[in-house]
């Protein structure tokens, strides 16, 4: 077997069993179970609800949980902006790196506190190591954010019937600490004892093998790279991200940081089986998130480990696969894999350049992005794919003449509603977006490198990233002006709250209603048979919505190339 394909079934295989045990075990943090952290962090919890007046133990409803949620992330917006406006004045800055312009501080502060980290800067020389490490605080907080929304989902369903789904504070911190913190240390443990710096000195000095000498970058890079791929945030802390040899040195800490960032998302769905006891639903989920993931995923490997047929066609080895845009050390194999893992878990982070992959590979990273649904962000994922099971529940109920009812409850006309605006919205912004800024192009499509297809799948990968709250990006497109800071941070905005508070409202509004006991005309929804199902109405809606933007761009170029 080829070696490049071992390591990959390697990662996937150990994520996958990583993420098992680490369910059960999440399941355990927001049921209150006993956990081994407990003694270590109780006491530091303890602290933080005294000074700062919040009751932990006291219940919310759904409407409380998402006024809390909204409140704490528009104080996060305001600390951000203040700070990357005025980093040039504040500590930690030995590089004396400029302040941000408001425009981009904007996009900026918006992106990681919605969990993207779309980047419209370069770490290296756009912020200071204050800069770096609030970022890093917000990787760690957004993280948490979608975690704790994922936790009232959770406590929704294992109720019979209830309005008290927890607390939102309890939740979140919980997240952090017990989830999102230990894993990130063992992470930045890994990367920093296998060359990725964790330092607060300025630039370093090397002598090249031509005898030059020049300056590098350094910094705290390791702990903030961590928790890039643990929280599926994807923000790089080098303006290359992870194709830079610090962020990533070797195929080790390739192997590192792509079972990072697959193991919350895995272990949501195992947890949630667990949490409300229906551990066959759960593996009816990842069934078809796995299904999905791999239908995108090998054709992308296949396609960059094979090259560039018009390459082969002049004469030149190809053997190597599409190396443009790829690190050598990493190989097109690893490189294709992490494209679509990246692009379908919403962490964002690149080890080659995106806008270098063929362009059916290409099309599959956005469709990645524009499913949204397959695994998905730590936590959101499951939100996202909680909106097609009940699209799949209320359409298999009317295929059957029955009332639709999931776990229990009747979906009625005012969750479809919810579940029908959440699913239009994302294609909404994305297709908006896109022939906004090919409408005028002296604002959005100016700023291209690229002509023709490949410059309007630019435009369209930039506005399906900021929609998907992914982050990565066509590099070809010179995105730091006032028309893609401002745009693109609106519709981070949109495409990160509002898919949080429709599931949310929906789970509560279920869990509000009088349980009706299964019998023998309840839809299955833990078999093979409603998951099929769930997968047609997340492949139709995806088509529909989609493939004439994807025939205009990446289809296009595909067979242009003939």
């Amino acid at each position: 077997m080829n070696t490049e394909i071992l390591g990959i079934i390697v990662m996937f295989a150990a994520s996958i069993a990583l993420a098992i045990p680490f369910g059960k075990y999440i399941a355990k943090v927001y049921g209150g179970e006993k956990t081994l952290l407990d003694p270590l962090f109780n006491p530091i919890e303890k602290i933080f609800y005294k000074i700062s007046g919040i009751v932990s133990t006291r219940e919310m409803n759904w409407k409380e949980h998402m006024t809390a949620l909204l409140t704490i992330n528009f104080v996060w917006f305001l600390l951000g902006m203040g700070i990357l406006m005025t980093q040039q004045w504040l500590p930690l800055n030995p590089d004396n790196n400029p302040n941000m312009s408001a425009d981009l501080a904007f996009n900026t502060t918006i992106s990681f506190v919605v969990n993207c980290n779309l980047q419209h800067y370069s770490g290296e020389t756009g912020l200071s190591y204050l800069g770096q490490m609030w970022l890093m605080f917000l990787q760690f907080v957004s993280a948490g954010t979608g975690l704790a929304a994922a936790a009232i989902l959770f406590r929704a369903f294992r109720e019979k019937t209830t309005v008290e789904l927890g607390n939102f504070y309890d939740f979140f911190l919980k997240s952090c600490t017990r989830i999102l913190l230990p894993v990130s240390f063992a992470v930045a443990l890994l990367l920093v004892f296998n060359g990725t710096p964790m330092t607060f000195d300025g630039k370093d000095q090397i002598t090249t093998l031509q005898g030059d000498t020049v300056e590098v970058s350094t910094g705290p890079a390791a702990a903030f790279i961590a928790i890039k791929h643990v929280g599926t945030n994807g923000g790089g802390f080098f303006g290359v991200n992870s194709a830079h040899p610090f962020e990533n040195p070797s195929y080790f800490t390739n192997m590192v940081e792509m079972v990072a960032q697959l193991i919350i998302p895995m272990a949501m769905i195992f947890a949630f089986g667990y949490f409300i006891r229906r551990k066959k639903f759960a593996w009816m989920i990842f069934g078809v998130m796995t299904v999905g993931f791999l239908l995108l995923a090998i054709p992308n490997i296949n396609m960059e480990m094979n090259g560039n047929p018009t390459i082969a066609a002049m004469g030149i080895d190809n053997t190597l696969g599409a190396t443009e845009g790829k690190e050598i050390r990493l190989g097109a194999a690893a490189s294709g894999f992490w494209s679509i893992v990246t692009t379908v878990i919403s962490t964002g982070s690149v080890n080659s350049m995106h806008d270098s992959t063929m362009p059916l590979s290409g099309m599959n990273e956005l469709l990645a992005m524009m499913v949204n649904a397959f695994y998905g962000g730590n936590g959101v994922g499951l939100l996202n794919f909680f909106i097609f099971i009940i699209l799949a529940v209320f359409i298999s109920g009317l295929m059957v003449g029955r009332t639709p009812e999931f776990m229990g409850k009747k979906i009625e006309a005012r969750e479809m509603k919810i579940a029908m605006i959440i699913a239009l919205l994302h294609p909404f912004l994305i297709l908006v977006g896109t022939a906004l800024a090919t409408a005028f192009p002296e604002q959005g499509a100016s700023t291209l490198n690229n002509p023709g297809y490949h410059g309007f799948s630019e435009i369209l990968y930039e506005y399906t990233s900021s929609s998907a709250n992914n982050g990565s990006g066509f590099e070809g497109l010179g995105d730091n002006n006032l028309w893609w800071n401002i745009t693109t941070g609106f519709v981070l905005i949109l495409g990160r709250f509002l898919p949080i508070i429709g599931p949310i409202a929906i789970a509560g509004l279920l869990a509000g209603k009088k349980y009706i006991p299964e019998g023998n005309g309840t839809l299955k929804t833990d078999t093979s048979t409603f998951g099929l199902m769930v997968f047609a109405v997340i492949a139709i809606i995806a088509a529909l919505a989609f493939f004439p933007a994807l025939t205009l761009g990446p289809i296009a170029e595909y067979f242009s190339m003939k």
